[in-house]
């Protein structure tokens, strides 16, 4: 074994040493020199399916406008825009408080419970009667997604070799437009009223969406709690047998690994818990360089997602007379760009670096957003001219939004990471991300391009703002381990 505590005292736990003890530990080294293989592809599914449910939940709410509009339940545009911050309002709430106890119980504990509430509220989303209720359900929804983030981003960030990270945390994000794709095809079959009453057509997705749930439950059943998370705890044995076991996968298929780096032993003194005291003292002083730069591109990729993309179907609709249940087929492209751009730009934040290639997916964002939102007052294009300008901007934009993510999970201390992306996703998505669709809710309602190109040009001032942000003072973390990246606040 090796971790191994030094100066143990008082009672402990069975296999958990007490608080206040030094543990020597290489776990970390073993981690970062494993080779990517099977095992990261298996957690990278497992895991990172939270991104396609959320794509599936954000498509499913946006193509079944149309049919929401209708009766029995008749929401206004108005309507639409307070279901879509209802989502996001829970997601912040969710994020918040799951992502104190993630940091408190673990990992694995909390990615089982926050999918099972995703799961019962989005089946639950189905049997809605009016708008409050709808609401209510799209609430408790969005909760269970934003504890998905703070616990999967953790756990994913702290599985994955350090020198393929971005890629692998970029192309899991940008999964989210898989689900975006499912969803679209979903909205496409169910909305058909030749195929399927319209009445039950939406309800259907939302009980399909609870189903996939259920089946993702299972595969997580197999995947362990973080060794990071474990020895900064007290469990060193258990830590050093999810490790063990992760290098026998490798060993068993012929693959010979090498010594970990000695010179990366680290000394952690052991915590039961990390007090709120010190994670705003780690977050506003000694952290606070990195407090900005992942606010900045938080609040700014917010916006710019949520306000655009949650109301695509309004714009289709009121601008383009594309009927509700043709809008899947305009999304399903739209969802392409949007994956591509993670998919073949992620390597580039592991070899050209976080900082430049920050800026510049920022940055590209912003001055398309502009050209196009110029083009779409002009009404130089129909409905699948603008989805295609569309796609481009969002090839770069979502690599952007992915970034931020991944900024946020690696350039804070193990202790307090789950609880960072919380906070940084509840303020990021509760200052742009409601306010976002609601603000477009309500200019698209007006049916003024003028009105609505003001909307495009606030969102690119952000992203623009955030370009700059982060490729001045953001963080080299390219290829380093978590722990050079942000020391533990348990290093003794």
């Amino acid at each position: 074994m090796t971790s191994r505590a030094e100066g143990q005292a008082g009672t402990a736990t069975p296999e958990r040493v007490a608080a206040g003890t030094v543990i020597d530990t290489d776990i970390s080294a073993r981690l970062d020199r494993l080779p990517f293989g099977r095992f990261h592809t298996l957690v990278i599914v497992a895991l990172g399916i939270t991104w396609v449910l959320d794509g599936l939940e954000v498509t499913l709410a946006g193509a079944l406008v149309g049919a929401l509009r209708k009766e029995p339940m008749s929401f206004t545009e108005f309507d639409v825009g307070l279901a879509a911050s209802s989502y996001l309002i829970g997601a912040v709430v969710g994020a918040v408080g799951f992502g104190w106890l993630t940091d408190r119980i673990g990992r694995k504990k909390l990615f089982f419970i926050t999918l099972a509430l995703y799961l019962a509220a989005t089946a639950a989303t189905g049997l809605s009667w009016n708008i409050y209720s709808f609401c209510l359900f799209r609430f408790l929804t969005g909760a269970g997604i934003g504890g998905e983030y703070t616990a999967i981003n953790s756990t994913i960030q702290e599985l994955i070799p350090a020198r393929v990270r971005g890629w692998t945390d970029l192309v899991i994000n940008g999964s989210f437009w898989i689900g975006a794709a499912l969803g679209s095809f979903l909205s496409i079959a169910l909305l058909r009223p030749e195929w399927i009453d319209p009445a039950w057509g939406w309800r259907i997705a939302f009980f399909v969406g609870g189903g996939i749930g259920l089946v993702i439950l299972l595969l997580r059943t197999w995947i362990p709690e973080s060794p990071r998370w474990l020895v900064t705890h007290g469990y060193a044995a258990e830590a050093d047998r999810v490790v063990t076991g992760i290098e026998k996968r490798f060993t068993d298929e012929g693959i010979t690994l090498p010594p970990p780096d000695p010179s990366r032993r680290l000394k952690l003194k052991v915590r039961s818990h990390t007090p709120l005291s010190e994670v705003a003292q780690a977050m506003f002083v000694t952290s606070r360089r990195q407090t900005m730069v992942g606010l900045a591109l938080m609040i700014a990729q917010a916006f710019f997602y949520n306000a655009l993309f949650f109301t695509y179907a309004l714009v289709l609709e009121r601008f383009y007379d594309v009927p509700g249940g043709d809008v899947g087929w305009y999304l399903l492209p739209f969802a392409l760009g949007s994956f591509l751009g993670p998919l073949l730009l992620g390597r580039l934040f592991d070899t050209v670096g976080r900082r430049p290639m920050i800026g510049l997916t920022y940055g590209i964002s912003a001055v398309l957003l502009v050209v196009v939102g110029l083009v779409f007052r002009a009404d130089l294009l129909g409905p699948w001219g603008q989805t295609a300008a569309w796609m481009g901007v969002f090839f770069f934009a979502s690599a952007a939004a992915s970034s931020a993510y991944l900024t946020v999970a690696e350039t804070f201390p193990l202790e307090i990471r789950a609880l960072a992306i919380a906070a940084f996703y509840a303020i990021g998505t509760g200052i742009g991300g409601v306010s976002g669709p609601l603000l477009f809710g309500a200019l698209v309602e007006t049916g003024s391009r003028d009105l609505v190109l003001v909307g495009y040009f606030i969102g690119a001032a952000l992203m623009a703002v955030a370009a700059v942000v982060g490729w001045v003072w953001g963080t080299a973390a390219e290829g380093k381990s978590l722990e050079d990246v942000s020391k533990p606040l348990a290093s003794a």
